[in-house]
C-alpha cells in the first residue's frame, strides 16, 4: 500500500511538472513573439523636438519635400526633418518606413550635399545632432512606445523609464508620465529598463580611393573615350616640342605610361558620440546663473601633422583653398610642368599658414586624386616643395567629377577645413572639359564654396562645336562679373595672373558663396530700457542679447553686432564698426548702463534705421531684434514698415505687457516667424535657439545666385 500510495504522488508532481513546463514554454512563445510597438511622427518634426535620446520610429509617405529641410550629410542638425533626412541618408525611400535616431553632440559644422533626391544645406554649427540608421533595434537598449515632445513655454517633470526629467512644455503639451516600454526580445527578461544610451564606437568613415587601373585596361579605356569624341582636342603642344611629335596633344589621348601611385587616402571622423542627455544640453544662460558665467567654446584646434616650421601665415587671407589641377594627358609633360610652377609661385604668393590660408590640391584627369589636405602643410615652403613633386595623373578632362569630389569629400573637418574661414576652389582647365560642369558647379555653390576658373587656350572659333558644354565657365561660378574667372591666352602668360588670383581669393568681402546665416549678417538689437523693466530684468534682457551674440561668426568681415537702447530718447551703445571680435562684442553688452524712461518704440526703430542700418555692408544681410516689454507711446507701424522697405528683416520680442498688435507690427512678415512672447523676463533664453534656427532657415531659403 505504501508503495502504491509513493508511486502516485510521484506521479501527480511528475504530471505537475510537465504540465507547469509546458505552460512556461507557451508563456515565452508569447513573449518572444511581443513586438516593439513604433511610434508613428509626421514628416515636419524635427529630431530637436523630440526629448527621447535615442529612438525608433516610423515614417509616413511623401516625407521627400523641399518644405522639410535638412542640416548636414550623414550627421544631421538637430533642427533638420528626421524623416527627410533618413531619405537623404537613403535609410528609407518616399515611400516611407522604420529608422533608427541617436541624438549625439552638436558639430563646428554641417556640410549640405544633393542624396537620393534630397538636398541637404549647410550650416557652420549646431548644438545638438543626430545620426538616423536602420529602424532595428540594437541588443540591450530599450525603446519607447510613446516618444516626448518639447515645446518653448514651461516646464513639466516627465518621466521616462526610471527616470525623471524636466522638459520644456507649453498648453499643447501634456504631462507624459512613460509607461513601461515594451520590451525587445533582447530584453525582455530584464527586471529593471536600461536608459537609453549611445555608444557609437568610433563611427569613422573613409573616403573611398579612385580605383587605379592596370596600365592594359587603361589604354583601352583611353582609346575608347578617343573613339567615341573624335575631333574632340586640337594639336597643341608644337610651341613646346620644337620637332618632337611624340608629346601628348589634343587628339591622341596617350595611355597611361605605367606610373601607379598610391593616391592618399583622406580620412573623415565623425565625432564619437555622447549620452543624449549631454549632446542636448545648451550653454544658454538660465535664471539662477550670473551674467555671463556661461561662456562660449572655441573651435576644436587644428593640428597639422608635423613640418619643418609652422607659419602663421597671411593673416589678411584666412580663406580655405583647393586647387584642382589638370592632369589629362591632352595638357603635356612641359605644360603640366609649368602649371606646377603657377601652383609653387601662388603658395608663394598668398602666404601659407595656420592664421592665414590654408591650401590643398586635387588633380583630375578621369578620375580626381587628392594629393594633399588643407592642413597637410603648413607653411609655403613646404608647400611648394611638395607640388614639385606631384607626378601626372592622365586621362579626360573631368572636371564636373572633380567639382562633385571636392564637395563630398574635400572641405572636412578632418581634412582641416577651419569653419569660419571661406571654401574656395581654383580650377585650372587646359582647353575645355571633356565632361558637364554645371550641375555639379551649383550643388557646389549651394554648399558655400566658392569656385574659380582659370583657363588656358580658351577653344578657337572652329573648334567650340566640339565642347560638350558651351559657355561652361559662365554656367559653373557664382557671379559671372568676370572676378570668378581668369582667361589666359598662353602658357607662357600663366606666370602674370599669379598675383591678380591672389588678391581675388583673398578678398573676402566678395566672396559672396561663402556666406551662411552665421557670418554674413549685420544685427541691430534695439532694447527697451524703460522704467517698467527694472534694473534686474534688464541684465537678463543683456544676458539674452549676449547668448543670442555670440552664435554668430562675429569679424570685420562676417557678422557684426550693434545696440541701441530707447525709452522716451535713443542711445547709441555701439555701431556696427565699433567691436570686431567676439570677446569684444560680449564684454560691450555687458558694460551697457540701464537707463530707465518712458517707451517710444517707435522713434527707436527710426533711430535704428538712421544710426545702425544705414551703415550697413551692401553684402550684409540687415536684422533688427527688438526687445520690449510694454506698448509704445507712439506708432511704430510707419516706422517699422519704412524698415522693412530698406531691406531690414526685423524679429520682436515681447515680455509681460508688451502689445501683441505692436509685436507683428514690428515683425517682418510673416510674424509667426519673427515675433515672439514670453510672459515672463527670466524664460527669455527658452528663444535663443528658435530665433536662431528661424535666421537660419529664412537665409537658407533665398536665392543663393
Amino acid at each position: 500500500v505504501l508503495l502504491t500510495m509513493k508511486a502516485t504522488v510521484i506521479a501527480t508532481f511528475f504530471g505537475m511538472f510537465l504540465i507547469c513546463t509546458y505552460a512556461a514554454k507557451e508563456a515565452t512563445k508569447k513573449m518572444k513573439k511581443a513586438k516593439l510597438y513604433v511610434p508613428q511622427i509626421d514628416c515636419d518634426v524635427k529630431a530637436g523636438k523630440i526629448i527621447n535620446p535615442e529612438f525608433i520610429a516610423k515614417c509616413p509617405p511623401g516625407c521627400q519635400d523641399v518644405k522639410y529641410r535638412v542640416y548636414g550629410t550623414d550627421i544631421y542638425a538637430s533642427f533638420s526633418s528626421v524623416c527627410n533626412a533618413a531619405i537623404h541618408s537613403g535609410i528609407i525611400d518616399n515611400t516611407g518606413g522604420k529608422i533608427l535616431v541617436q541624438k549625439v553632440a552638436g558639430h563646428s559644422g554641417y556640410r549640405g550635399s544633393f542624396s537620393n533626391g534630397v538636398r541637404s544645406l549647410s550650416l557652420p554649427r549646431w548644438r545638438e545632432s543626430f545620426l538616423v540608421s536602420e529602424g532595428k533595434p540594437r541588443k540591450g537598449v530599450t525603446y519607447p512606445s510613446t516618444l516626448e515632445y518639447s515645446s518653448s513655454s514651461k516646464s513639466t517633470a516627465v518621466k521616462s523609464g526610471n527616470d525623471r526629467v524636466t522638459v520644456p512644455t507649453g498648453d499643447a503639451v501634456r504631462k507624459v508620465y512613460q509607461a513601461s516600454p515594451v520590451l525587445t526580445p533582447a530584453t525582455q527578461m530584464a527586471t529593471t529598463t536600461p536608459t537609453p544610451t549611445t555608444t557609437t564606437t568610433d563611427p569613422s568613415t573613409t573616403m573611398p580611393k579612385p580605383t587605379t587601373t592596370p596600365a592594359t585596361t587603361r589604354t583601352t579605356t583611353v582609346a575608347a573615350a578617343a573613339k567615341t569624341r573624335p575631333g574632340l582636342h586640337r594639336v597643341r603642344d608644337i610651341a613646346f616640342r620644337g620637332t618632337s611629335t611624340s608629346a601628348s596633344n589634343r587628339n591622341i589621348l596617350r595611355p597611361n605610361t605605367g606610373i601607379q601611385r598610391q593616391e592618399p587616402v583622406a580620412t573623415f571622423q565623425r565625432a564619437a558620440s555622447s549620452p543624449a542627455h549631454l549632446a542636448m544640453e545648451t550653454d544658454s544662460w538660465k535664471p539662477g546663473l550670473s551674467l555671463f558665467d556661461t561662456g562660449f567654446s572655441s573651435k576644436e584646434e587644428l593640428n597639422p601633422k608635423p613640418l619643418e616650421s609652422i607659419s602663421q601665415g597671411n593673416p589678411n587671407c584666412k580663406v580655405d583653398l583647393s586647387f584642382l589641377m589638370d592632369g589629362s594627358w591632352s595638357i603635356g609633360k612641359r605644360r603640366f610642368q609649368l602649371q606646377k610652377q603657377f601652383l609653387g609661385n601662388v603658395a608663394q604668393a598668398l602666404g601659407i599658414g595656420s592664421a592665414g590660408p590654408l591650401m590643398g590640391i586635387v588633380q583630375y584627369g578621369d578620375d580626381p586624386s587628392t594629393e594633399f589636405i588643407l592642413k597637410t602643410y603648413a607653411n609655403s615652403k613646404d608647400l611648394r616643395n611638395a607640388i614639385e613633386k606631384i607626378p601626372q595623373k592622365g586621362g579626360l578632362s573631368n572636371v564636373g567629377k572633380a567639382l562633385s569630389f571636392v564637395n563630398k569629400n574635400f572641405f572636412s573637418d578632418a581634412n582641416g577645413n577651419r569653419g569660419g574661414a571661406p571654401n574656395v576652389v581654383v580650377v585650372i582647365v587646359d582647353g575645355w572639359p571633356t565632361d558637364r560642369v554645371e550641375e555639379a558647379s551649383r550643388l557646389a555653390r549651394e554648399s558655400g564654396i566658392n569656385i574659380f576658373f582659370v583657363t588656358i587656350e580658351a577653344a578657337a572659333e572652329s573648334e567650340k562645336q566640339n565642347i560638350i558644354e558651351p559657355n561652361f565657365v559662365d554656367k559653373a561660378v557664382c557671379r559671372t562679373n568676370g572676378f570668378y574667372s581668369i582667361n589666359v591666352p598662353s602658357w607662357f602668360s600663366l606666370h602674370k595672373v599669379v598675383q591678380p588670383l591672389v588678391k581675388r581669393v583673398c578678398d573676402t568681402d566678395r566672396l559672396v558663396c561663402s556666406k551662411t546665416c552665421l557670418n554674413s549678417a549685420d544685427i541691430g538689437f534695439v532694447i527697451d530700457g524703460s522704467s517698467s523693466v527694472g534694473t534686474s530684468n534688464f541684465r537678463t534682457v543683456l544676458q539674452f542679447v549676449a547668448n543670442i551674440s555670440k552664435e554668430f561668426e562675429i569679424s570685420d568681415t562676417d557678422t557684426r553686432i550693434g545696440a541701441i537702447q530707447y525709452t522716451y530718447e535713443q542711445r547709441l551703445e555701439f555701431s556696427f564698426d565699433k567691436y570686431s571680435t567676439k570677446q569684444d562684442v560680449l564684454s560691450a553688452i555687458k558694460r551697457i548702463s540701464y537707463w530707465s524712461g518712458g517707451t517710444s518704440t517707435g522713434a527707436a526703430i527710426s533711430y535704428a534705421s538712421e544710426q545702425l542700418f544705414s551703415k550697413s555692408k551692401p553684402n550684409k544681410r540687415k536684422i533688427m531684434i527688438l526687445i520690449t516689454d510694454g506698448r509704445s507711446y507712439d506708432d511704430v507701424r510707419v516706422p517699422a514698415m519704412a524698415a522693412h522697405q530698406n531691406g531690414v528683416i526685423a524679429y520682436s520680442i515681447g515680455v509681460a505687457w508688451a502689445a501683441q498688435d505692436e509685436l507683428e507690427a514690428i515683425a517682418t512678415d510673416p510674424d509667426k516667424e519673427h515675433s515672439f512672447f514670453v510672459d515672463e523676463f527670466d524664460n527669455l533664453y527658452r528663444f535663443v535657439n528658435q530665433l536662431i534656427q528661424n535666421i537660419c532657415t529664412e537665409f537658407n531659403s533665398q536665392p543663393r545666385n
